[in-house]
């Protein structure tokens, strides 16, 4: 589990008072599919690769959210990767693509505040920042 993993736990667990719940895990899988993807810009580069970068590019910028279908999520992420995170936390594929597909537009729009993904910078002081602001 990496930093982000660990952070993202133990603060979703504060806010919702349920430090082992869905909620948290939902979150890790997400800090691990950003990471995996190469950072946000590497998350980002895969819906544009997909056709999807104007409603990923929402997320970033600073108007509303576009949201995004399970369905949509699984063909930017693939089957085998919705698979994984399904196992990990319990719930069908369905049901994880679907979960996902509610909170990853919340978490890049939380990363990404001033409507730019940042260079660099302190992932874990980001992501501190995010966990705090995003609502159950």
């Amino acid at each position: 589990m990496g930093l982000l993993d660990s952070i993202a736990g133990q603060v979703t667990g504060a806010i919702t008072g349920n430090p082992g719940g869905t909620e948290a895990k939902l979150l890790e899988a997400v800090s691990t599919l950003i990471s995996k993807s190469g950072g946000l810009q590497g998350l980002l580069a895969m819906f544009q690769q997909k056709g999807l970068g104007d409603i990923a590019a929402s997320w970033v910028g600073t108007g509303q959210n576009s949201p995004i279908s399970g369905d949509q999520l699984q063909s930017v992420l693939g089957s085998g990767s919705i698979r994984d995170i399904a196992a990990a936390l319990g719930l069908s594929p369905g049901d994880a693509s679907n979960s996902l597909a509610r909170l990853l537009p919340q978490v890049i729009d939380k990363l990404t505040p001033n409507g730019q993904v940042a260079e660099g910078g302190n992932l874990a002081e980001q992501g501190m920042a995010m966990l705090k602001n995003l609502k159950f």
